[in-house]
């Protein structure tokens, strides 16, 4: 659960994982619209290359060839669907299962069930129960993480950049290594050596399954105070009353216009249908969310961020069914918002925040989207 909730919590949302070669896969495109492989054995992997990621392949691909396209990973048969109306087509009739799970208990030699319906609701019963504990017994310490890093931030020279990316991943963790593992993590050493190891496993799993090189290599595959629950119940009770909603539509809103989640994926458990198209047992199902979360039919002036967009109750849904709130969303993400919004009110009470004028940075979309450069920031004290 650790690395979950590391990664919601970062907003690594932990959605995609392409699975390669775990399961053997048919060669029949079912006259699903799309390309054919550029290469025998590779298939369309030198496409993604060229492309950049495999989100700016997919959006290419959708343009191309409508809301349900295919390609090739390696020898694998991939499906990417592309818009609001064929995901929900296809979440509910199709039986499907998570490959980035499965990959997981690949590396980590699971064994489990079947993995059935019940065995999956118990799972995601535990983890919420766990997660609300979590929130209730360790929320002073949220709040004291919290004021720690605007205490340092007020100690720097109003002239002093500081380098937002580092700071918010350092963050996260070390409010989620604490809440969860305890006290060891209190140490700033024992943080900074967890987290290289977490980038280093994150990096491998984002890069190596997605190019099949992790594959490939065996020496790679081988790395990887006072009553707590009242003081929650009452921030709970103001959060609610004051700005959750304006905060949880800013949040929103952040995740969909830096396409926060390019893709998803699901494993086709049993011979399925979208709309005319046949899709073949074991095939591996992309959602191409960051192509849905730019749809203008859905979001008009997707490029713009607006928040208020989520006033309306419809957008919300829409945006639930997509996996990013509501009884959708995997209970490490209601993690993450909590942090992120405890976190937000304490820095936002006492900072000005200032991004450096000029600074552009260009995005890098892998497992979760993020700048390739690091995005610098001013701090004074807010008045």
């Amino acid at each position: 659960m650790l690395d979950f909730a590391i990664f919601a919590v970062t907003f690594l949302l932990a959605l995609v994982g392409a699975v390669l070669y775990l399961y053997p896969a048919s060669r029949q495109a079912s006259g699903i619209p799309g390309i054919t492989p550029t290469e025998e054995k590779d298939g369309n992997l030198p496409d993604i290359v060229n492309s950049g990621s495999l989100h700016e392949f997919l959006v290419n691909l959708h343009e191309q060839y409508g809301p349900v396209v295919s390609f090739w990973f390696g020898r694998r048969l991939v499906v990417s669907l592309g818009t609001v109306d064929v995901l929900k087509h296809h979440i509910n009739p199709n039986k499907t299962s998570d490959p980035f799970e499965t990959m997981l208990k690949s590396l980590l030699r699971y064994q489990s069930g079947a993995g059935n319906v019940s065995e999956n609701h118990m799972r995601k019963k535990l983890y919420e129960n766990g997660v609300t504990d979590s929130l209730q017994s360790n929320f002073p310490l949220l709040l004291k993480l919290s004021e720690e890093l605007a205490d340092k931030w007020l100690s720097y020279p109003e002239t002093q950049h500081v380098p937002l990316s580092q700071h918010m991943l350092g963050f996260a963790m070390k409010s989620v290594t604490q809440m969860v593992l305890g006290s060891t993590f209190e140490d700033e050493q024992e943080v900074i050596h967890f987290q290289k190891n977490h980038g280093t496993v994150w990096s491998e799993i984002g890069k190596g399954f997605l190019d099949g090189s992790l594959d490939k290599s065996a020496t790679r595959k081988k790395q990887y105070e006072d009553d707590p629950r009242r003081q929650y119940d009452i921030f709970s009770g103001w959060l609610h009353n004051n700005c959750k909603a304006y905060c949880r539509q800013v949040l929103c809103e952040t995740v969909r216009s830096a396409k926060l989640t390019p893709v998803s994926a699901r494993l086709q458990d049993t011979e399925g249908k979208i709309d005319q198209f046949i899709i073949p047992r074991e095939t591996l199902v992309i959602y191409a969310l960051g192509v849905v979360l730019q749809d203008p039919n859905v979001w008009p002036s997707p490029y713009e961020f607006d928040p208020d967009r989520f006033v309306d109750d419809s957008v919300m849904k829409t945006f639930s069914s997509l996996g990013f709130s509501g009884t959708q969303a995997c209970p490490e993400l209601r993690l993450a918002y909590v942090v992120a919004t405890v976190l937000l009110g304490v820095l936002v009470k006492r900072l000005h925040l200032l991004p450096l004028e000029g600074q552009v940075t260009e995005t890098k979309y892998e497992l979760v989207t993020s700048s390739r450069e690091e995005a610098w920031i001013t701090v004074s004290k807010r008045c």
